[in-house]
């Protein structure tokens, strides 16, 4: 099974983050969830960086307030992608912190970034991301979004029939 790193900078971040844990193990996937600060915990940071790949991860999710270092040291220390989800925390300037922290990112170290407490978009987009070699995925995505559109659809029919 193709698993996914969700890994924050405090246990203040995991309201957020876990909008994308949930939308995971709704698409069947392995999840592994994790505190790992920029600041406070370097060495850690270090670690889970350089090794993530060798226990059968595929895709990081870092969500980060405020100076929101981490998705960008976790990319570039990990061949990963890492899908960066800015948290508007207690000591953010309205999220605008966390948000350009994490998507101006310098040429060779990608991040991918998704809307501001966006974690559920992340869960999506690592999804996708393994959906691209794995068919049980891909088919739980396509399932996903055909749900998506039903209850669109199902919406306008009630809306409709309201008037």
């Amino acid at each position: 099974m193709s698993k996914v790193a969700v890994i924050m900078g405090s246990t203040s971040d995991l309201k957020v983050m876990q909008d994308a844990i949930d939308v995971l193990k709704e698409l069947e996937l392995e999840v592994e969830v994790d505190i790992v600060s920029a600041h406070r915990t370097p060495e850690k940071l270090f670690e889970y960086g350089k090794n993530a790949h060798q226990r059968g991860i595929k895709v990081i999710i870092a969500g980060a307030g405020g100076a929101a270092h981490l998705p960008g040291m976790i990319a570039s220390l990990s061949p990963l992608p890492v899908i960066g989800v800015p948290v508007k925390s207690s000591n953010s300037i309205d999220g605008w912190d966390s948000v350009l922290s994490i998507l101006q990112m310098p040429g060779g170290v990608p991040v991918a970034t998704v809307a501001l407490d966006g974690a559920k978009n992340a869960g999506i987009l690592a999804a996708q991301i393994i959906g691209t070699s794995n068919e049980k995925t891909l088919n739980n995505i396509i399932s996903y979004k055909e749900a998506l559109k039903k209850k669109v659809v199902d919406g306008a029919k009630e809306v409709s029939g309201a008037q």
